[in-house]
């Protein structure tokens, strides 16, 4: 791992990656280094790995220990002027280096070094630039044994979702009442079943509930599910072992044949703008083009703003997607940030246009590996609005 770090910050011109942590403020340091998050960092710790050479660390006298699994030079401080000096001796001569920082904090995910801890390693004389590229590389690029871990969580996913919907089906049928939140409980009952985990949600939305994003249902607010509603269902998760990478699908359906004709227009228009993204994101690979993650939203965007539906589009088009549901690779996004990192082969994310409307909202959502020749989605493809 140190080798393929050293050379991609060759290549990129920095001098060194620096990690640092503090009460786990930064998870992606503990995931990049392979280091046991159970440990709990009380003081202080610093890794530095040079372009060239014996990686450095620095660590407090009382966690000495902290950094052990990892290879490179022990620096050891006590007190504040301590911790100063073996900082400073630490960027002797560097010029350049990355962190976990994002400039305006324009990609939130990799923003984890506070400004103080910045304003004292500038300090030192030396430029600090964001680890974004780094850490897509080293963070979210998959392994197979990675994608095999994804693509089994989507398998045990496409088939619960199906068992969700003729849930819904029955409930309708027998007019027995059937509410948003007794359905998402039978989702994460039903995950809980299949050696799944998520840690919140699923969103399970009727009508105008559907019309906003991350609305959850609760014990305590819920509407019932009857007919002649608009229901969506964003559902995530990843098997429940170490390493594991999620697997993230709405989809949308109507309860009822008779279908107002509104409702199905904009399912179309929804459905075309995630094809139009995920051909953006195909036709890339395909021709070996450079692809950022602007572009993608761009694609999915102008189908929905031809349509009319501009203003309704209230999201990114999609989001990198790792053993974090949310992940660390390039989003999807010309809209929350203007996302200008590539796609990497082997890295997974999200396509999930949506409109939302007053009284009812649509969203089509799913997982898009990019291949070194190709791009492929990794599950079902819903292809018409849902007739419950």
């Amino acid at each position: 791992m140190i080798a393929a770090i050293q050379k991609t910050l060759r290549e990129l011109n920095i001098d060194a990656w620096l990690f640092f942590d503090h009460h786990h403020r930064d998870p992606i340091a503990y995931q990049v280094l392979h280091l046991n998050l159970d440990q709990m960092p009380t003081r202080r710790w610093y890794y530095l790995i040079p372009k060239e050479g014996e990686p450095q660390m620095l660590v407090h006298r009382i966690e000495s220990r902290i950094l052990d699994t990892l290879t490179g030079q022990k620096h050891v401080y006590s007190g504040w002027r301590t911790h100063q000096e073996g900082l400073g001796a630490l960027l002797f001569g560097l010029k350049r280096i990355a962190m976990q920082y994002s400039p305006g904090c324009a990609i939130p995910y990799v923003s984890m070094v506070d400004a103080g801890t910045l304003e004292l390693v500038r300090s030192f004389g030396v430029e600090v630039v964001t680890s974004a590229d780094l850490v897509q590389v080293f963070h979210a690029t998959l392994s197979p044994a990675h994608i095999e871990s994804h693509l089994e969580a989507g398998r045990l996913m496409d088939s619960i979702r199906k068992a969700a919907f003729a849930r819904v089906a029955a409930s309708l049928a027998n007019a027995d009442s059937l509410t948003e939140y007794q359905l998402q409980t039978w989702l994460r009952n039903a995950f809980d079943k299949h050696n799944l985990f998520t840690d919140h949600g699923p969103i399970v939305a009727v009508n105008a509930h559907a019309a906003d994003p991350h609305y959850e249902p609760s014990a305590a607010s819920s509407s019932l599910i009857r007919p002649n509603d608009v229901l969506l269902v964003d559902m995530w998760a990843k098997l429940n072992k170490p390493g594991s990478i999620f697997y993230d699908i709405t989809w949308t359906g109507y309860c009822g044949t008779n279908v107002p004709t509104e409702v199905d227009n904009v399912f179309d228009v929804v459905r075309a703008a995630r094809d139009a993204a995920f051909e953006r994101a195909r036709n890339a690979r395909e021709s070996a083009t450079t692809l950022h993650g602007f572009e993608v939203d761009d694609a999915a965007r102008e189908v929905i703003v031809a349509a009319g539906y501009g203003d309704a589009f209230v999201h990114r088009t999609g989001h990198s997607i790792t053993e974090d549901v949310h992940g660390t690779g390039a989003n999807m996004d010309n809209l929350e940030t203007h996302d200008e990192r590539h796609i990497l082969a082997n890295t997974l994310f999200s396509v999930e246009p949506g409109i939302y409307l007053k009284d009812f909202g649509v969203r089509s959502e799913f997982n898009v590996l990019a291949k070194e020749n190709t791009a492929i989605v990794t599950g079902e493809v819903q292809q018409s609005l849902l007739r419950i």
